[in-house]
């Protein structure tokens, strides 16, 4: 109940978060800072809930790789037992004499049929081992099909490039301080017309309950024209901020959530891209700078933005701003 009273009451709320204000049914953080929302679905079947597409596209490249030869050296085991069980005398062209030989040679023998390679020097005689075979080079085809239009969604999938640095951080901004935190590209895209959206859910205890209230947070700028550099979002915290009147104590106190929301185009895929991370106060650095991201290069001809200090930054004094007078007033 002191976090409210130590709210704003100028700063407007927001009520169509999606997040609701039952904070005391919250598990852990809204937003994970991959920018996934970190929310378990019950209720529908294991297979009803789960987009196969969007895992398959959304599944880190090792991951996807690994099931993609999984998938492959698992139904060709499955169907070298079938031919085992069908009959190895109905496979022309293998010369076994062991288990494990016999077992080989159909391995492979479904390797070729299943990619539809074919050398032919064994096939199959029979109507049961021909079934077999056509079935599973049906299955090889639908596969690969299927294979194909994951590696085309994977490799076209428009996306936004850009990194968040790990921490926000509460800088000296002006005659004050304000909220900060920095987003930049990482990979050879152009990104053009960024816009930013930032909100912070604040926890507090109230008759017992944890409740939430959502704030969308006044930024210096919210849009830039091409997003080539690191951009420092800036959240100034003035009379329309629900920080305004908060103690440096109050800062590291908070329990909450701050969600940023990153939306531009890339010219190269004529697409919108998105993309979203959040920072819970535990990861809010009070009192402190970042450092600068890029320089010229040696032959001063061209800008260097150094990826690695996205989250660089170094300490700074900021504690006139809590010795104010609102704060002294208020604090």
């Amino acid at each position: 109940m002191a976090l409210l009273r130590k709210i704003n009451t100028k700063a407007r709320t927001e009520i169509n978060s999606g997040f609701g204000v039952n904070a005391s049914d919250y598990g852990g953080r809204l937003v994970n800072k991959d920018g996934m929302p970190n929310i378990e679905k019950k209720g529908v079947g294991f297979l009803e809930g789960i987009s196969w597409y969007h895992t398959m596209l959304q599944l880190p490249r090792w991951k996807f790789f690994t099931t993609v030869l999984l998938f492959y050296v698992i139904i060709n085991f499955v169907f070298a037992f079938i031919y085992l069980a069908v009959g190895i005398e109905h496979l022309v062209g293998m010369n076994p004499t062991t288990f494990l030989e016999k077992f080989g040679e159909a391995y492979f023998f479904s390797a070729q049929t299943f990619t539809t390679v074919g050398y032919g020097r064994i096939s199959p005689v029979g109507f049961a081992a021909s079934a077999v075979s056509s079935l599973e080079a049906l299955t090889g085809l639908l596969s690969f099909a299927l294979a194909t239009g994951l590696f085309y969604g994977r490799f076209s999938k428009p996306k936004a490039y850009l990194r968040f640095s790990t921490n926000a951080i509460l800088a000296p901004f002006k005659d004050g301080i304000a909220l900060m935190m920095r987003v930049a590209p990482y990979k050879n895209t152009t990104l053009v017309d960024a816009e930013v959206k930032v909100s912070v859910g604040l926890f507090f205890e109230d008759n017992g309950k944890t409740r939430s209230q959502f704030f969308p947070l006044e930024l210096e700028y919210d849009k830039v024209n091409s997003l080539t550099l690191s951009w420092t979002i800036v959240h100034p915290i003035n009379e329309s901020s629900p920080f305004y009147t908060f103690s440096k104590e109050d800062f590291a106190n908070a329990k909450g959530e701050i969600i940023v929301f990153v939306k531009a185009f890339d010219d190269m895929f004529s697409n919108t891209v998105v993309t979203r991370s959040s920072y819970t106060f535990k990861e809010l650095v009070i009192g402190a700078k970042f450092a600068m991201m890029y320089h010229r290069n040696t032959e001063n001809n061209k800008t260097v933005l150094d990826i690695g200090k996205l989250n660089t930054y170094t300490e700074a004094d900021i504690d006139y701003a809590f010795a104010s007078e609102k704060h002294v007033a208020n604090g």
